[in-house]
């Protein structure tokens, strides 16, 4: 090829001939056109491996990327699509004859997060006759010593056997992703448990609450949180919650329950993951649950009293903390010195 473009040019020099100027641009362009398709197809390969449209069988962990992880496009969601686990607990939920399972989404490096919720809340494995089971929930870590993370994460896997570990980049933009392959595994290994709570990491949760609130719950439908209603859509796109019309064109949400922490009855999660496959996602992932469930015209609950769910830290006192179920954090020092002050003995109020 590089032969037969010296060979046109030197014909071009020799006649000075426009016909053969005018093969010689011809060819050039042509040639500029494959080269340019090769580089795309590269590219793409590059951009779907990004996105976790595909991954190679076996993650070779010194081929990811250092950097963080961002969408391709603005608010660009890779569901559904079909992902799989790298470590997983199937049979978790029968072994332990759950009542509840608190799945807990976190980032891979965030291993102080998970030691600190093993040592509080995340114990309390046996209310009254009811099981409490607790699983941490990553995706691939992103950062420049993924290789080196992802051999930490065997060995807590093998020390814990509480972590689900799904073949999607783990980012803020993926949050949505987290939470349908979250829906997708309670759904296949969960059956015979009542109820499933999806909590962040930095919250405060009262477990012995949270079991009494579900021995008088809805055992179908049911869905409860701090639930918002009527939310505007934020169109500033400053705002960490942005989206354009484009994306989402009505001006407020249908109503949700807020990521900090929300509870749901079992029967919910395939019901979830099929309305997913039909309603547009967004990155918000609370949201795209509340648009599922309107989808699936199952109307959200309301918890039993509006302070048991709290999206603003509350300031500790005994009494406060002995009577909610969930609130968020300034930091894990306070979520765990929170909770052993609540084991002492004596009177909460």
């Amino acid at each position: 090829m590089h032969h037969y473009t010296l060979s046109l040019f030197s014909q071009v020099q020799s006649n000075g001939g426009c016909r053969s100027l005018r093969s010689f641009i011809i060819f050039t362009i042509f040639l500029i056109l494959f080269l340019c398709y090769i580089l795309a197809y590269e590219s793409s390969q590059t951009w779907m491996s990004t996105v976790g449209l595909y991954l190679p069988e076996t993650a070779n962990w010194t081929e990811i990327s250092a950097k963080p992880w961002k969408p391709p496009e603005p608010y660009y969601v890779a569901y559904p699509y079909n992902y799989t686990f790298i470590m997983n607990e199937p049979e978790k939920c029968q072994k332990e004859n759950a009542f509840v399972v608190l799945m807990i989404p976190v980032a891979p490096s965030n291993v102080a997060a998970r030691d600190a919720i093993r040592s509080t809340w995340g114990s309390e494995r046996l209310v009254g006759d009811k099981i409490v089971s607790v699983l941490f929930l990553l995706g691939l870590p992103t950062s420049q010593d993924s290789e080196k993370l992802q051999e930490d994460l065997l060995q807590e896997s093998e020390k814990y056997h509480d972590i689900l570990q799904s073949d999607f980049w783990d980012s803020y933009y993926n949050l949505t992703i987290k939470t349908m392959v979250m829906l997708e595994w309670l759904s296949a290994h969960c059956q015979n448990t009542s109820y499933a709570m999806k909590v962040d990491a930095d919250i405060f949760l009262n477990v012995e609450n949270l079991v009494t609130m579900l021995l008088s719950a809805p055992k179908q439908n049911y869905m409860t949180g701090l639930v918002a209603r009527g939310a505007w859509v934020l169109r500033n796109p400053l705002s960490k919650w942005y989206l354009p019309k484009k994306v989402y064109a009505p001006a407020r949400y249908p109503p949700y329950a807020l990521g900090l922490g929300y509870v749901f009855s079992l029967d919910l999660t395939g019901k979830i993951v099929e309305a997913a496959q039909l309603v547009k996602p967004v990155y918000i992932e609370d949201v795209f649950v509340g648009l599922c469930m309107k989808h699936l015209g199952i109307a959200l609950t309301d918890p039993p009293d509006g302070s048991l769910f709290n999206v603003f830290p509350v300031n500790y006192n005994r009494c406060r903390y002995s009577k909610l179920i969930a609130t968020t954090t300034r930091n894990l020092r306070d979520q765990i010195q929170f909770w052993r002050d609540l084991q002492t003995p004596g009177p909460y109020c």
